[in-house]
């Protein structure tokens, strides 16, 4: 199973598009924003993609509060399980617990990618392209022996993601 990754999204409705439309084309089943959504646009953006989704709230997305009931919108931690696998969805990175076998959070803007006692720590890093010149998102590709992340970055003046792989054994 493949599960795009997008974080941070802010008010930038464009680049958050250009993220969801290449995790579409890379083949994502399953969407996950790790909050700092803002826009209820990004939510008509998540919804509208085809695909299932899940979104928590960030820290900037009280306002999105309103539109619970019609979106996939949770409160963090939430945990469920996708592909065999149990997540816990976070904004915030603290209570940064192995509780889950993947913990998904945003906030710093940073992506990151830590296999810790069998439990992988992984942040998107920020789609908004805010505090850095390139929009960042990932995948998450889930088989019966490997978790394979996918990290994807797009300078603002390009058209094009780079990427870079990380391949960790399941327990």
């Amino acid at each position: 199973m493949k599960i795009g990754l997008l974080s941070d999204t802010h008010t930038k409705k464009g680049r958050s598009q250009k993220v969801i439309d290449h995790l579409k084309a890379q083949g994502a089943e399953f969407l996950i924003h790790a909050g700092d959504i803002v826009k209820p646009e990004i939510l008509d953006q998540l919804k509208s993609s085809g695909l299932r989704y899940v979104a928590v709230y960030g820290n900037n997305d009280a306002n999105l509060i309103e539109y619970h009931t019609r979106y996939n919108l949770v409160q963090e931690p939430h945990y469920f399980k996708l592909g065999g696998v149990n997540f816990k969805l976070m904004h915030l990175p603290f209570y940064m617990n192995a509780d889950a076998e993947v913990i998904i959070f945003g906030h710093t803007h940073v992506f990151e990618c830590d296999f810790k006692n069998r439990t992988l720590f992984l942040n998107p890093g920020e789609a908004c392209a805010r505090d850095k010149p390139y929009s960042s998102c990932a995948m998450l590709e889930i088989t019966d022996n490997e978790l394979k992340v996918t990290h994807y970055s797009r300078a603002l003046e390009s058209e094009y993601f780079e990427e870079r792989h990380y391949t960790f054994e399941r327990a």
